[in-house]
């Protein structure tokens, strides 16, 4: 049996859905393209993405020895469509990915048991990396049978839908590589129509500000007003454009029980009762811990404002009085659709902070 093959069976005992193979060479068009999305602040305060830019276009920056990179797909679908959750307004919607154990921590165990593996049966040491490198995982993915890219700029897959975990592993070897997916969207728009605030600016593109899935997630401060109407109940993540995918109807669910998603969903009343420790208990096991207690908070305090849910009035009154101007500011929007403008005005009238002034200004 020659070494690729035992790679593949090695990776598939492991639990992994599918596996592509490519060179570590970032082409032209690519690094240009890569370079103009930054150039025009598409990807907010995500900062890391200019710093590790030359990174980002050449693999051999992050690892000198790399010949191959091993793309692997892991099936994460859930088991009813998410976007039945938008209807719910006073429920707590969090993304299907982090409704169970960090996919870092499960795919990081996988891989680092296939690392010891090939350097123990065939004295080759490799790297492997779990999304949170500087490696452009959906542009090598594309490169190999896992998938195309997406209208949505994710990796859409005709087995998996939109629903693929990825991750890499650098060898130091070269291998036979995949030819690239053709790209199956066709005329399909729907991702780029159903995003709630018109983040995907036209195919393949996107402007990380206006998506939901970075404000919630990576995004420090207050929310634009424009956009905090447009994130419903959303308080970790979207997959708007993730589930509306026509591929989707061929993905079954996952069966690998650390990612088959709790489907209990919890109100927003539910999460206005935390304090940083609950929060640190209650998702010590999941992605969403690693946002922080304040802009969790204030995700569900916007979701709070588009739930029309008067029970939630009281604790959001309370929230003005919070230490954090953030959370008094998000506060003061969502009291504003749910209840009286000259109360919440009456509660603040010694507030000092600029910005949270601003927020009372901008009660219509």
């Amino acid at each position: 049996m020659n070494l690729k093959k035992r790679i593949n069976n090695k990776i598939s005992e492991l639990g992994f859905d599918v596996i592509g193979y490519t060179q570590p060479i970032v082409d032209t068009k690519t690094k240009m393209e890569y370079r103009e999305f930054l150039k025009k602040k598409f990807h907010g305060q995500m900062g890391w993405l200019e710093n590790q830019y030359e990174k980002k276009i050449n693999p051999k920056k992050v690892w000198s020895e790399v010949k191959t990179i091993v793309v692997i797909g892991l099936n994460y679908a859930p088991r009813f469509n998410p976007l039945l959750k938008n209807d719910f307004k006073e429920k707590a919607n969090i993304s299907v990915y982090a409704h169970q154990r960090d996919y870092h921590d499960v795919i990081g165990k996988q891989l680092k048991e296939f690392k010891n593996w090939l350097y123990t049966e065939h004295k080759l040491d490799s790297k492997y990396f779990v999304d949170s490198s500087p490696v452009m995982e959906k542009y090598f993915a594309k490169k190999t049978k896992v998938g195309w890219l997406g209208k949505h700029t994710n990796i859409v897959s005709k087995e998996y839908g939109s629903w693929l975990f990825l991750s890499e592993i650098f060898l130091p070897i070269s291998l036979t590589v995949d030819k690239t997916k053709n790209d199956n969207c066709g005329t399909c728009r729907s991702c780029i129509d159903i995003c709630p605030t018109n983040a995907i600016i036209s195919d393949y593109k996107i402007d990380a500000r206006k998506c939901i899935s970075y404000l919630t997630i990576e995004h420090k401060g207050p929310f634009p007003i424009s956009i905090r109407d447009k994130i419903g109940n959303k308080i970790y993540g979207c997959d708007d454009c993730l589930s509306i995918c026509p591929w989707n109807k061929f993905a079954k669910p996952t069966k690998n029980k650390d990612l088959i998603p709790n489907e209990e969903y919890k109100n927003l009343n539910f999460f206005l009762d935390f304090d940083k420790e609950k929060f640190e208990k209650y998702f010590c096991n999941s992605p969403v811990k690693r946002i922080g207690w304040i802009s969790f908070l204030r995700n569900v305090i916007i979701a709070s404002g588009n739930s029309n849910s008067k029970i939630l009035e009281i604790k959001l009154e309370k929230l003005l009085n919070h230490d954090n101007p953030i959370i008094r500011g998000a506060s003061i929007w969502s009291l504003g659709k749910l209840s009286s403008k000259n109360k919440i005005k009456k509660k603040l009238k010694n507030e000092k902070n600029k910005y949270v002034l601003f927020e009372l200004n901008s009660l219509s």
